[in-house]
């Protein structure tokens, strides 16, 4: 909903609220904010607030440090796990040089120029977020263990699923918060849970995933837990994943939506160091129904993309590489632009998998591209990748590529 600058100041006076978190995220999606008193916020409006850029990874060195936030109103949340009197709230900011031109490592902005260049050309994306996490105990001192919190399964329930209170209770809150989760359920590995999201446009859907992990890892903690949204928290379990699903408006045929998934599978290794940003993300490619293979089927969980079992405005891809190390920002956009160029190039569909691709014999994978299974590999793709430099502004490939 948008809300006038004088909205938000009234709002401020009505709620009690006593401090504004200006929140952002670093190139690598690490959430960060800064806390201002409401006084401060029209000066917050008209002119943002400065922070050190320099102490922010790949924001820049101490020759350049200075950059300004800029709340926008339309973003304001109240903290439910806050104090009801004195409360907090939280407005997503945007991030300018001095002379308040954009800053070329605000990720948030590099998706809405991506969602921009879409609509340009006709197409509307949705998105829909699906992430996993284990629940860990604290010991004593309060510091995260790597006992998880039970041993169940695949949906079970209470009392072997432990994390069912959590997860209710993170519902609950995110509703509070105006998100709307969709389901929520016990996944594979000991303790390890998922909540999914409704679909949204691009730009509220990596806010919500966003949003999401801060509100798990307060929750959590609150019950006493660790929420690990690492990919692989456990040697021999599950990894956590955070598959993409991307729907198109307005729903056209056939050949559309297969030029699309063309172009996702097209750049896919040039993308993965941005969605595998870790040497620990390539401990779950290609283990327990983690992709390691370019391919696509329909409803097939062993491929990279998958087509779930939906028609007309629910019908949607769901790619299956992403982990929730990721910066949502940025793989958003990046599925944005390789849908296009698919589209664009009119990128033909390469024939389905539709086999397991865990169980097949080796013989038959030797046709399929295989997933970068490396950082390092990864990196050395997406440095060389003329795609890549034409969506990302150098400063972010360059610190994601070690240059």
């Amino acid at each position: 909903m948008k809300y006038s600058n004088d909205e938000i100041m009234q709002y401020m006076q009505e709620e009690d609220v006593k401090f504004i978190r200006l929140a952002f995220c670093d190139i690598f999606g690490k959430q960060k904010n800064i806390s201002i008193m409401p006084e401060e916020l029209p000066r917050a409006f008209r002119y943002g607030i400065a922070f050190d850029a320099s102490s922010i990874a790949g924001f820049g060195d101490e020759t350049h440090s200075d950059l300004f936030l800029h709340p926008e109103p339309e973003t304001i949340t109240a903290l439910p796990w806050r104090p009801e009197h004195g409360r907090v709230v939280r407005m997503i900011s945007h991030i300018t040089y001095p002379d308040e031109t954009p800053f070329a490592g605000d990720c948030r902005e590099l998706l809405r120029n991506a969602v921009a260049a879409a609509e340009k050309k006709g197409f509307l994306f949705s998105f829909g977020a699906e992430q996993e996490f284990y629940l860990f105990h604290l010991d004593e001192n309060g510091q995260p263990t790597k006992i998880p919190c039970d041993q169940a399964g695949y949906m079970d329930i209470a009392p072997e699923d432990r994390g069912e209170n959590v997860r209710r209770e993170v519902c609950l809150t995110l509703e509070q918060m105006g998100l709307h989760p969709e389901s929520s359920h016990h996944e594979m590995g000991p303790g390890q849970n998922e909540i999914d999201f409704r679909y949204a446009d691009a730009l509220t859907a990596a806010d919500q995933a966003m949003l999401f992990q801060t509100a798990v890892k307060t929750v959590a903690h609150r019950n006493g837990y660790h929420a690990d949204f690492s990919a692989k928290p456990l040697e021999g379990s599950s990894g956590n994943g955070f598959h993409i699903n991307l729907s198109v408006r307005p729903v056209q045929r056939e050949a559309v939506f297969g030029h699309i998934i063309a172009g996702i599978l097209a750049h896919i290794e040039e993308m993965t160091v941005f969605l595998n940003p870790t040497e620990n993300s390539y401990l779950r490619l290609g283990q327990q129904k983690a992709p390691a293979f370019v391919s696509w089927s329909k409803e097939n969980r062993s491929q990279l993309v998958r087509i779930p079992a939906a028609e007309g405005e629910y019908r949607r891809l769901e790619l299956r590489s992403p982990d929730p190390t990721s910066n949502p920002y940025l793989a958003f956009a990046l599925m944005i632009y390789a849908a296009l160029d698919g589209i664009e190039n009119k990128l033909p569909l390469p024939e389905s998998a539709d086999f397991n691709l865990f169980s097949v014999n080796p013989d038959k994978l030797s046709g399929f591209r295989r997933l970068p299974q490396t950082l390092g590999d990864a990196k050395k793709i997406a440095k060389e990748s003329v795609f890549i430099r034409g969506c990302l502004p150098d400063c972010i490939v360059n610190a994601y590529c070690g240059i």
